[in-house]
């Protein structure tokens, strides 16, 4: 009998035709993770197996960071698979548990197996009632669940799960360029991206020096918490400050907020465009600010081509912190470090811009020399496993 951790799937096994790319990239994903550790891992369109040789806590501690598992299971092989070896080792194993009731869910994948799946469980239900005192049947809310899956190549037994992360394996359905602030919302929106497959990098605005060191920081900080999900991310920042001033000084400070956006999304598709992402992510809200209403979104979005995803537009910030709060980036977010899109707000920036009233505005700056500039000297930084070493026990 041989321990291991069983992985299952969940959303993938729907994906029938392509079940293959998605589980291929599930199994690179897990390599990556689980980088300088010693195990084994083989998998089929049904389940995955990771037998570690040692370390095996810290193993499914790092799997549960994983996207693409929906559920994590500590389970026992045996190649015997008839009720007097299950019941022999499931006795074994199940001495050290403690309960009063019980329930046997048993699968059987393996058709050819004699009997029905009703038929296993019954039967093994009946050998722990005869062998353990005082437990009875409780099938609607029993204490111990003890699961038996009959697979063709072998028999597992299991009571211990935890929940996996869902979603798509990172980068299955290519990348994406979060525009990473320093706020609360943008890594709530990259986190739900990555979990639909989304493989990111990342831009950062400064605007030194009316943005400080720390702002900086605190954004590389965001970063590293997000990288864990994210298998490695690179962050480009940009420094901002000579656009952001030439808007200062030359445009109308009601449209202030609404053109120093749309410099911001130009520079943001030029990167993409740079690392063949095939969207950009922001963690913009409907009408949590004034560059976010209907009209300001679309008029912003007016100067790119590429697709852009926002993850919590139609989440309240009730709910975008408690995500924060669960992915640990909260903490981090709150931090008092301005970024450069609060440091220039007006006191009444408008609500809803007009894009021929924009296109008239930019023609008092030579914004495209400028994007040129920022472009060319943008600094980035790799976020690598050496990084995540800290962040490891955050979750």
């Amino acid at each position: 009998m041989q321990k291991l951790i069983m992985l299952k799937y969940g959303e993938l096994s729907t994906k029938k035709g392509n079940i293959g790319l998605f589980l291929n990239t599930l199994k690179e994903n897990i390599v990556i993770t689980l980088d300088n550790l010693d195990y084994e891992i083989k998998f089929d369109k049904g389940r995955m197996f990771v037998i570690p040789h040692d370390n095996f806590d810290l193993i499914v501690h790092k799997l549960q960071n994983v996207f693409g598992i929906h559920e994590i299971v500590i389970a026992y092989e045996f190649a015997d698979n008839t009720i007097n070896s299950m019941a022999t080792n499931l006795l074994d194993l199940i001495k050290d548990y403690e309960f009063q009731t019980f329930k046997v869910i048993t699968k059987r994948s393996n058709k050819s197996y004699p009997l029905t799946s009703m038929e296993v469980s019954a039967k093994i239900g009946g050998i722990l009632l005869k062998n353990i005192p005082k437990i009875k049947v409780d099938i609607h809310h029993p204490e111990k669940i003890i699961n038996i899956e009959l697979r063709k190549e072998a028999t597992y037994l299991y009571f211990e799960t935890f929940k996996g992360k869902g979603g798509y394996p990172v980068g299955v359905l290519g990348k994406g360029l979060l525009m990473l602030s320093g706020g609360i919302d943008s890594p709530v929106a990259g986190y739900l991206s990555i979990k639909r497959g989304v493989k990111l990098e990342a831009v950062y605005f400064e605007s030194p020096p009316h943005t400080s060191q720390e702002a900086k920081n605190k954004v590389i900080e965001l970063a590293k918490k997000l990288s864990l999900y994210n298998n490695n991310l690179k962050l480009h920042v940009i420094n901002f400050t000579e656009i952001q001033e030439e808007i200062y000084k030359n445009i109308p400070h009601e449209y202030l907020i609404t053109i120093m956006r749309r410099m911001m999304y130009r520079i943001s598709e030029a990167i993409a465009h740079d690392i063949k992402a095939k969207v950009l992510v922001n963690g913009e809200s409907i009408g949590q600010v004034a560059s976010q209403t209907l009209t300001s979104m679309s008029v912003i979005n007016e100067v790119v081509k590429l697709p852009v995803i926002r993850p919590v537009a139609c989440f309240d910030k009730v709910e975008i912190i408690k995500i924060a709060r669960e992915i640990a980036t909260y903490e981090t977010s709150i931090l008092p470090f301005e970024d450069c899109c609060t440091i220039f707000v007006p006191k009444h920036p408008v609500i809803n811009p007009e894009l021929t009233k924009c296109i008239e505005y930019e023609k008092l700056i030579d914004y495209e020399t400028l994007i040129k500039k920022a472009l060319k000297n943008h600094e980035v930084i790799k976020i690598t496993s050496d990084y995540q070493k800290n962040y490891e026990d955050i979750l």
